[in-house]
């Protein structure tokens, strides 16, 4: 009689899994996303958009020519990578414009799901430039139904985009930005966390936590849409690997030289646009930076 634990020595053979199984991991995946809040954007001081109690929820004909529209003309970011169903059909994405969330899918008219006749919602969006924005929306193929003109409550304009949507583009009020917000001699404002592989960091956080993660300016290197305080995921086997912190300072130049009497290494001011900062290191070797924002 052979061994039953002979067959696993068997080649395998790939088998399409059970529809059920399929079906369910498909709504699980779906209900996790959608469950998902803040996120950041891929700057120093990210401003963070989460679900609110209302947010909309298009329904468009073409949901990836849709998302580069909405990146393009409102400056939206893309959160994670859309849902993609059996069929090709997005099924669910996401995009924050400003501090909201806007979800979007396809067509789907066996479910109801279909693009809202003519003269359906009208939305809502702030821009920083209405005129910039509803020029690039017109030469992308959007209809301009009202010029941009200020009606004695700020400038706006009307379009009716190549998606089925029509948008209220309207000048954004002047909000208070992370760089804004006064951090406290020695509070961490920024953490990045480096990783040997960003792509199984990835896989493993957004996993165990929930994590979603966008595109940063290095290709190794991600915004993390969670909880928290503002931060990013690097990755790279030449990077120190762990949390690496970002401290405020009131001066910069005085708290290098305490790095350096204390035993630490103390690194190059650099000016960015969020203030000073210098890459230091402890006296065991751990990495951070120190932070001076602009003040006034």
């Amino acid at each position: 009689m052979p061994e039953p634990f002979d067959a696993l020595a068997l080649p395998s053979t790939p088998v399409d899994p059970d529809p059920a199984f399929a079906g369910q991991l498909r709504d699980d995946l779906r209900r996790l996303i959608l469950n998902g809040a803040e996120m950041t954007t891929t700057e120093t001081t990210p401003q963070q958009a989460q679900v609110r109690s209302l947010a909309p929820y298009l329904v468009v004909t073409d949901a990836r020519a849709a998302l580069d529209f909405y990146v393009e003309v409102f400056d939206a970011r893309r959160r994670a990578e859309p849902i993609v169903m059996d069929d090709g059909r997005v099924g669910h994405a996401e995009l924050a414009i400003g501090d909201s969330v806007l979800m979007l899918a396809e067509e789907f008219p066996e479910l109801g799901n279909v693009v809202a006749p003519e003269g359906g919602p009208l939305i809502h969006v702030e821009v920083a430039d209405p005129r910039r924005a509803v020029q690039r929306a017109v030469e992308l193929g959007a209809e301009q139904l009202r010029p941009v003109e200020d009606r004695g409550y700020g400038l706006s304009g009307t379009i009716h985009d190549p998606y089925g949507q029509r948008w209220l583009v309207a000048q954004a009020a002047p909000r208070a930005t992370a760089e804004e917000r006064v951090y406290r001699h020695g509070e961490a404002g920024y953490f990045t966390f480096q990783v040997p592989d960003d792509v199984r960091a990835k896989a493993f956080y957004g996993a165990v936590l929930g994590w979603q993660f966008s595109q940063g300016s290095l290709p190794t290197a991600w915004g993390i849409e969670g909880h928290g305080l503002p931060g990013g995921l690097w990755g790279g086997p030449e990077r120190q690997t762990g949390w690496k912190l970002m401290f405020a300072v009131d001066d910069l130049a005085a708290a290098l030289d305490r790095v350096r009497e204390a035993g630490g290494r103390a690194g190059e001011v650099e000016n960015q646009p969020y203030g000073r900062t210098a890459d230091c290191a402890d006296d065991q070797g751990i990495e951070f930076w120190l932070w001076q924002q602009p003040r006034e």
